[in-house]
């Protein structure tokens, strides 16, 4: 059947309707877009994503600096991205996250005599939670 086809038999169809006397309901049943608007999106919770976006808590002194400033980081895998990283953390602690940024650590050569090797390279992410919130990345 081709296509041509399909759309004469729509409009014959539509024809026979008026003939008889129905009433077609016309598209207007969409919803205008102030009521779209209104509607408030719910969070769904994930606890799985941040497991699969996560690896561990970039702990040294630097980084318990940056405490002070509200920001955490975190070494994350090598596929993850800032979205998937910001909805992890949400999930996972609770908190709201103002900015992620990422920073990729390339691997380096080490050599200890005539034996030389390569670190491996990670990715890690700097995290910025809103103010007045905590992360407690080491339990006491």
């Amino acid at each position: 059947m081709a296509l041509g086809d399909f759309f004469k038999k729509k409009k014959e169809k539509i024809k026979k309707e008026k003939i008889k006397g129905e009433v077609r309901p016309e598209v207007e049943e969409k919803k205008p877009p102030e009521e779209v608007l209104t509607k408030v999106k719910v969070k769904e919770k994930r606890p799985d994503l941040a497991y699969q976006v996560l690896e561990t808590p970039h702990i040294t002194e630097k980084v318990t600096d940056l405490t002070k400033k509200n920001q955490y980081i975190f070494k994350v895998f090598p596929e993850a991205n800032k979205v998937e990283i910001k909805k992890a953390v949400e999930n996972l602690y609770g908190v709201d996250v103002v900015s992620v940024k990422i920073i990729k650590v390339p691997r380096r050569q080490r050599r200890l005599g005539r034996i030389s090797g390569w670190r491996k390279g990670y990715k890690k992410a700097i995290i910025k939670i809103k103010e007045g919130q905590k992360i407690e990345v080491l339990p006491r």
